[in-house]
């Protein structure tokens, strides 16, 4: 079997349950070198195989990954966060569904959430929203136009935006152009979980400035939105005078 497994953002710990007891007992491990933390290899038995794709086209991990499972060894293909999300594994997973080789995906803890952790701060809060955007600005890969950072912001809602620091000039442009006041915080988190995380905080009105003098450039990510300042109405979850189906209210 081949597992696509999530290694979490950066802390080793935050690997699931799941996940490291796959990376422990796999004869084969390929992990997206230029992201995971190498300390999880830490994990992996003696003599395992160790690829980093960062080195690989898709068709060498393939054929590894293939390989190894023709050889009946067990192999984790190690991402960062969540794989689900800017993982680049549906082009994997339908190559091995093309080759009738069996996978699984194990979810992980994604960046976005990490981030959130690290402020720490809800995303979403009654009252001031519901919603929860993740989305990249446009680059190299190509962002459809329905999905424009312009057309995105006037829901108005919280943003998590990946893969954008080093076009957060940009960026903040186009949040003010779909419709953010000037004084919408931002918080930016580099390298969140890592030892050497950092938190820039500011608003769409000066948070260019605060990025570029700290110099982030890569690996951050972006939370933008009127929940991270904005009062906000006590959740009814816990309000004693609202009932729901494990408590009566009004007392």
């Amino acid at each position: 079997m081949i597992y696509f497994v999530g290694a979490g953002p950066g802390d080793p710990d935050l690997i699931t349950v799941k996940g490291a007891r796959l990376l422990a007992q796999a004869q084969v491990v390929v992990y997206a070198g230029s992201l995971v933390n190498k300390e999880l290899l830490s994990r992996c038995a003696p003599g395992t195989k160790i690829y980093n794709s960062a080195n690989m086209t898709l068709q060498q991990i393939i054929d590894v990954m293939i390989k190894a499972h023709q050889a009946g060894q067990e192999v984790v293909r190690l991402h960062t966060g969540d794989p689900s999300l800017y993982g680049a594994i549906q082009e994997q997973m339908d190559e091995l569904r093309k080759a009738d080789v069996p996978f699984a995906v194990i979810p992980g803890v994604s960046s976005f959430v990490a981030a959130a952790a690290a402020i720490p701060h809800e995303l979403t809060l009654p009252g001031v929203t519901q919603t929860v955007i993740l989305t990249r600005y446009k680059g190299r890969t190509a962002v459809p136009v329905a999905e424009s950072m312009t057309g995105l912001a006037a829901h108005q809602a919280t943003m998590c935006i990946f893969l954008s620091v080093h076009l957060i000039d940009q960026l903040a442009k186009d949040l003010l152009a779909g419709g953010y006041p000037l004084d919408t915080p931002v918080l930016v988190v580099e390298k969140a979980t890592w030892p050497d995380e950092q938190i820039i905080s500011g608003t769409l009105d000066d948070i260019t400035a605060r990025v570029k003098q700290a110099g982030i450039t890569r690996t951050a990510m972006i939370l933008v939105g009127a929940s991270f300042k904005a009062d906000y109405t006590p959740s009814r979850l816990y309000d004693g005078n609202f009932n729901h189906g494990f408590r009566e209210g009004g007392q």
